[in-house]
């Protein structure tokens, strides 16, 4: 048998996997009070048309990419993974206030790149967990984390929806930076990191470092995302065949809600399967189920339902790619491996809002879901011949 040498790495504790849930929580709850009303906010109010929504979302998306794989890189780099997750928290805050005082949609894109810069708590954050979890349970950890976030959001959600008519934009906007503040606060107080004996810069991730399977499915994950279209499309989708903006929220609700109560079963599932694959190909198949339904029907309950097909696509996707991702790289370099996923991802994900809204402008909205089941069907073929590892009982 192959000996295992131990990583030296500062994990905070063996309790890590609850306080940072909670964060997310806190966090998620204050960003998803702003993104309950996002798209309606910058079509109706901004000034902005379907292919400055997805142009936003889009550079939002890459930016997102870019902070995770930096902040991944460094973080396996330095051997240190807090400052990450407090300081993105803060940045989120930061940009909410800016939003609050926006006077057209020009100023919404550089604030945008500021709130999705507060992604680098993400790999680092997610290492910390991979870090904490085996094969028995990382799946199970990965879903609480989701949970957290999916149920931050639910209560973002509710909390705009019943306060938005009295408070409006700007001190809605004002008040969901408050849950991130004290996120960031929270992790500053509460983790305590190892300090590192060797003060010296560990090498980072290179390319060359990665085996032609991890290769494989980072090809995989690039032609999925090149079709996975900002939720945003779906929501103005909704508004355009009868649902009013004081309803969009609503349904924004149904797909977090059914999200964070499958995250954890999804991941649960994964570690009783010993495949992450199988229930990551299975958000495959939902979400072309979305984009084929609503291609099909346009009647308010098949809206309805998918939105409820959404949040159980994001429930398997969120829950398992990271635990799968943790498996499939190598061990010293998970963080950036979590985030050079991320940053092709979301480099990918720039470019697929901003098509995705001209093609809507230009011909129909029907176009980006039809180019959007086409790529998802050929990175599933490609996931297909992906080889995971298999757990060891």
């Amino acid at each position: 048998m192959d000996k295992k040498i131990p990583m030296k790495i500062p994990v905070p504790n063996r309790r890590a996997v609850k306080p940072l849930a909670f964060a997310s929580f806190l966090n998620d709850f204050g960003s998803d009070i702003v993104y309950a009303v996002w798209p309606i906010f910058v079509i109706s109010v901004s000034g902005a048309n379907m292919a400055i929504l997805g142009l936003i979302d889009g550079l939002g998306d890459a930016v997102v990419s870019i902070s995770k794989a930096i902040s991944g890189y460094w973080s396996d780099r330095i051997k240190k993974r807090k400052v990450f997750v407090w300081t993105g928290y803060f940045l989120g805050a930061l940009s909410r206030i800016g939003y609050a005082f926006a006077p057209t949609w020009h100023w919404l894109a550089p604030l945008k790149v500021l709130d999705r810069a507060g992604k680098i708590r993400s790999a680092p954050r997610d290492a910390i967990v991979a870090d904490e979890s085996d094969f028995s349970n990382r799946g199970k950890n990965f879903g609480i984390l989701k949970a957290a976030d999916h149920i931050g959001a639910f209560a973002g959600i509710i909390f705009a929806i019943g306060l938005f008519p009295l408070l409006g934009y700007q001190k809605l906007f004002l008040f969901a930076a408050i849950p991130s503040l004290i996120g960031a606060i929270f992790i500053v107080a509460f983790i305590k990191e190892k300090k590192n004996a060797e003060k010296k810069i560990f090498p980072g991730l290179r390319f060359r470092d990665l085996d032609a399977n991890f290769r494989l499915f980072m090809i995989a994950s690039a032609v999925f995302s090149l079709g996975a279209f900002s939720y945003s499309f779906l929501m103005i989708f909704a508004n355009k065949y009868g649902f009013a903006e004081t309803t969009i929220p609503l349904l924004y609700l149904i797909f977090t809600a059914v999200a964070a109560a499958v995250s954890i079963p999804f991941g649960r599932l994964s570690d009783k399967i010993g495949s992450r694959k199988k229930v990551f190909l299975l958000s495959y198949i939902l979400w072309i189920a979305v984009c084929a339904l609503f291609m099909a029907n346009q009647s308010a309950a098949a809206i309805i339902a998918g939105f409820i097909l959404y949040g159980l696509h994001k429930g398997a996707f969120e829950a398992v790619q990271k635990a799968l991702v943790s498996e499939l790289a190598p061990e010293k370099y998970r963080a950036s491996s979590l985030g050079a996923i991320q940053l092709v991802t979301g480099l990918c994900a720039l470019p697929a809002s901003l098509a995705a809204g001209i093609m809507w402008s230009a011909f129909n909205p029907f176009v980006p879901f039809f180019i959007s089941i086409t790529l998802a069907s050929v990175s599933g073929i490609l996931m297909v011949f992906v080889k995971e590892k298999i757990r060891q009982n």
